[in-house]
């Protein structure tokens, strides 16, 4: 009920933008006839869909299932040559982002955003899963720090959250910065609590197909764990608590045609423990631009004092059919899970294939 009526103001939302972008223009329908074409044009739809199966071997057992995974739609209307609105609906899970943005200055020097959106946290946090090369999409450590989905403490947040946001590039695009200001509670919530969490951004291009990044949080999350519940990879916030949650990461990106790479190291912060990895992944046409092969070695450490290490590696095939639609095939292995020298889970193995349909 809460998701339907978030979607129901996040229409109406669309709408009051549709509206405004009439009044912005000053003319009525009967003093412009090619006005309903003008309001059209303002307003671009795009959307994309990936599914496919998954073949898992774990310890003693083999599961196998079709699945869809994610299925989005969004709409963005330009208002104004400065003035923009965007919605975004996820059709297998909740609403994922509704913000607008205003150009400051006459460049590109300096937007405010206000609303719920991808926040800056590491290289790979704002990428769409469409750009990602490997089908389970973000690295361990980037799922884990930017609340993408596998800390207890935080839940399912998708790498976003309610806030605003200074961006801008200089430097004919050489330098691009981003400061956000969030809830630090994630998606279609209210804080938890009257701390908010400050995240920067800094990339640099210094030469054609190269990106260095550097982003950082510093904040206060807020255990949404009820009932005794305990999160394994931090046993000691209890639940309700509010504790430091502090991150930094350095990453690069590089693309050519003869191969494209991007890395990150990253260490997190969340009461006493400290938790760091990195992770190399990289795309190499085989022939042709449409086929690639794709490779990716990912470690983390979910804290350090009581070392739980994980190791993922991927090996696979992608083809890009259409644009931005591709099939894909990748073989997924994850080391078992040890922490102080006590089994916590088996190595898996897992053969996943994936469709992508994209438009616009």
């Amino acid at each position: 009920m809460k998701a339907k009526n978030i979607f129901t103001k996040a229409t109406l939302a669309v709408a009051l933008a549709i509206f405004s972008s009439t009044a912005a223009m000053g003319q009525s329908e009967s003093q412009d006839p090619n006005l309903l074409g003008e309001l059209i044009s303002r307003i671009q739809l795009h959307g994309y869909a990936q599914g496919g199966y998954n073949f898992t071997h774990k310890g003693d057992n083999d599961t196998n299932t079709f699945e869809l995974k994610r299925v989005l739609f969004w709409a963005n209307a330009q208002i104004t040559d400065r003035w923009s609105f965007l919605f975004m609906h996820d059709f297998s899970s909740v609403v994922q982002e509704y913000y607008t943005d205003y150009r400051l200055t006459n460049n590109k020097a300096l937007t405010v955003r206000v609303g719920q959106f991808k926040h800056g946290l590491s290289l790979e946090n704002p990428l769409s899963p469409t750009s990602m090369e490997a089908i389970d999409v973000y690295s361990e450590g980037v799922t884990y720090l930017a609340g993408c989905g596998s800390d207890p403490l935080m839940g399912v947040q998708y790498g976003r959250d309610l806030g605003l946001s200074l961006f801008g590039e200089t430097n004919d695009g050489k330098l691009r910065y981003e400061l956000d200001i969030m809830n630090g509670q994630g998606i279609n919530k209210k804080d938890g609590n009257n701390t908010k969490d400050l995240i920067g951004r800094l990339e640099y291009r210094p030469v054609k197909g190269l990106n260095l990044v550097a982003t950082g949080q510093i904040g206060r999350g807020h255990n949404i764990l009820t009932d005794g519940k305990i999160s394994v990879y931090n046993p000691t916030i209890q639940n309700g608590q509010d504790y430091k949650r502090n991150r930094w990461t350095l990453g690069f990106d590089y693309k050519s045609k003869a191969f494209n790479a991007h890395g990150e190291y990253l260490e997190g912060y969340d009461g006493d423990v400290v938790s760091r990895g990195a992770y190399l992944t990289g795309a190499v046409p085989l022939g042709s631009p449409k086929l690639e092969f794709v490779g990716s070695y990912d470690f983390f450490n979910y804290n350090t004092k009581l070392g739980m290490e994980q190791h993922k590696a991927i090996a696979g095939l992608q083809y890009w059919f259409y644009k931005k639609c591709r099939v894909q095939l990748q073989y997924v292995y994850k080391s078992a899970f040890v922490a102080n020298n006590a089994f916590v889970k088996d190595d898996c193995h897992a053969i996943m294939c994936q469709l992508q349909v994209r438009f616009n």
